[in-house]
């Protein structure tokens, strides 16, 4: 009985095994392509709600005050003490920090400059990061990944970056890639430390809140009291609950499931769906270097975002190897 059990169990095993690991990895993709949707909607709602009435501090407290409001009493309750020293260190670089640069870069650079420091940054930063790690040993296909995908962000943004003479556009150009850098190491150490993806969003928006709010009421300028009811409203659910905890979280369990170098990837589409997402919302032109954007992004997107041995067989093929 024991002999004739163990082949048969095996094979099953093995199978078993393998559609775990296949459906783990698609449900990671999965998130990553919410994250790719809410960031999205997230540069398009900025430029639909936007009329300059909210500072950079405004942002970042509507930001930090509906998300912290509604992850506090669950993070107090969920997580002991003893744990509180790394989610606030996550919280210090993928809240707080990367919050504070993107709302302040927007004060200097265009929307189009985000799309492209931002998320092109943090593949950039996450790649330039894990390959440091790892010695200096870069695949070739995140190579071509990453030269695909910086052509193809340039040329979605071509106008802004090319044509406007803004004074004092490379400031908010800094702070959007300074604001990529700390969510890649925000996104390194989430893998690092293996932390639930549920509790770390929880864990980033309570310790934001309670560092942020006290110093934006005591110190920092507001006209937040001026604005109208409805742009409050707009921001306050898609900044503290479609990009502060949907998009935090699912970005944090895509990075456990496919890695960072595959999560981050998939956020160089933002821009491309960002613009194609204008088109009727907006009303805005698709132009051909913004198509040729696009397709060039996608792809390099997309190879990155594939596990190594499938990129490397669809480049053997393209080269006919």
């Amino acid at each position: 009985m024991n002999t004739t059990s163990a082949p048969s169990a095996g094979p099953g095993s093995n199978h078993h095994a393998d559609h775990h690991l296949l459906s783990e990895r698609l449900r990671g993709y999965l998130a990553a392509c919410v994250v790719v949707l809410c960031w999205s909607g997230f540069n398009i709602v900025s430029r639909f709600g936007s009329k300059g009435v909210f500072t950079p501090f405004d942002l970042a407290a509507m930001r930090f005050g509906v998300s912290g409001a509604i992850a506090l009493p669950l993070f107090l309750s969920w997580v002991p003490m003893r744990d509180w020293p790394r989610y606030l260190a996550i919280a210090c670089l993928g809240g707080l920090g990367y919050g504070v640069l993107v709302y302040s870069g927007f004060a200097f650079a265009p929307t189009a400059h985000a799309g492209v420091f931002v998320n092109g940054g943090i593949p950039f930063w996450t790649i330039t990061l894990v390959t440091a790690m790892a010695g200096w040993k870069i695949q070739r296909h995140m190579v071509i990944s990453l030269t695909l995908s910086t052509c193809g962000l340039v040329l979605i943004s071509f106008d802004s970056l090319f044509h406007a003479h803004q004074a004092g556009m490379w400031i908010g150009d800094v702070l959007f890639l300074t604001a990529a850098l700390l969510w890649a190491i925000f996104g390194l150490l989430m893998r690092r430390w293996q932390l639930r993806p549920h509790l770390a969003i929880l864990g980033l928006a309570s310790f934001s809140c309670v560092i942020y709010l006290p110093v934006y009421l005591l110190w920092l300028p507001k006209t937040i009291a001026t604005a109208p009811a409805f742009d409050i409203g707009l921001q306050c659910v898609y900044q503290g609950i479609i990009a502060a905890l949907l998009a935090g979280w699912m970005y944090s369990y895509a990075n456990l499931k496919i890695g960072s170098a595959s999560a981050s990837m998939m956020l160089a589409l933002v821009p491309g769906v960002s613009a194609l997402g204008a088109i009727p919302i907006l009303g805005e032109a698709l132009t051909l270097t913004i198509a040729g954007g696009i397709l060039l992004v996608s792809c390099g997107a997309l190879l990155g975002a594939l596990p190594a041995q499938n990129a490397q067989a669809i480049l053997g093929r393209l080269m006919g190897r």
